[in-house]
């Protein structure tokens, strides 16, 4: 990612991928820095945490692909909370966070979400320690605008898609600008492409979670640009590369 006339790579960032796991033996993840754990919900509610980060699905490796496409020099640690059928909780997203923050990720990635508003605190909590820690959080937007958190938290980067943002293309919808009332679901958060740069034949994932991807990329390499810089300022950096929605660019 070209910024302040020079090239980055997000070299010396971790950023984690809260997901399924990662398969560090994809191809698409040739020489990559992959470390990571599994978490699980022990009989009392409490988190037990294991050394097996690889993947279940095949989701987290799709995600960890499309950042590295954006930023390959990143370090992935990789935070299994999902099981084989991509089902996990808001006490595991919100357990993913804070060791993540905890180990040192600069950068957390979710392309995830839950629809109980009963968990959202919790989930804010948890994402306000991170970024006291340092930490951007990003999160994906529900594909169909429903209510979805942490995305729709404000401490949270929510990143939605379009099936006409092309590749490169970053919108963001300012919600002093675009408020809720009139563009719903979008208001306040940022629009990306949303497929697979070098998609795998069995998998054919898209959408937000993958726009969620591309944006962690991209504040990764602006978070080794910027190594002293706040997440508010990360996420300002991000607010300034992105176009406003008009009637030349689209989405207004």
């Amino acid at each position: 990612m070209r910024f302040r006339g020079r090239e980055w790579t997000g070299a010396g960032v971790k950023v984690a991928v809260v997901d399924s796991g990662v398969d560090a033996m994809d191809p698409r993840l040739d020489r990559a820095a992959v470390t990571g754990w599994n978490i699980e919900l022990g009989a009392t509610g409490h988190a037990m945490i294991g050394p097996d980060h690889g993947d279940l699905n095949g989701h987290g490796t799709d995600v960890a692909a499309s950042l590295l496409a954006i930023a390959p020099d990143v370090e992935i640690l990789s935070v299994r909370i999902m099981d084989g059928s991509l089902r996990t909780t808001a006490d595991l997203m919100a357990a993913g966070i804070e060791t993540a923050f905890r180990n040192g990720a600069r950068v957390i990635n979710l392309s995830m979400g839950t629809p109980n508003m009963g968990k959202a605190l919790l989930l804010r909590d948890t994402i306000a320690l991170a970024r006291e820690a340092g930490a951007v959080v990003l999160a994906a937007a529900h594909p169909r605008g429903d209510r979805a958190y942490p995305a729709d938290l404000p401490e949270t980067l929510g990143v939605a898609s379009h099936p006409d943002c092309g590749e490169g293309r970053l919108f963001h919808f300012h919600p002093e600008h675009f408020g809720v009332d009139d563009w719903g679901h979008l208001s306040g958060k940022f629009l990306a492409h949303g497929h697979l740069s070098r998609p795998t034949m069995d998998r054919l994932y898209r959408g937000p979670e993958i726009a969620t991807a591309h944006v962690a990329g991209l504040a990764a390499c602006l978070a080794e640009a910027m190594p002293e810089a706040s997440p508010e300022q990360l996420v300002a950096a991000l607010e300034q590369r992105a176009h406003w929605p008009s009637p030349g660019l689209g989405y207004a």
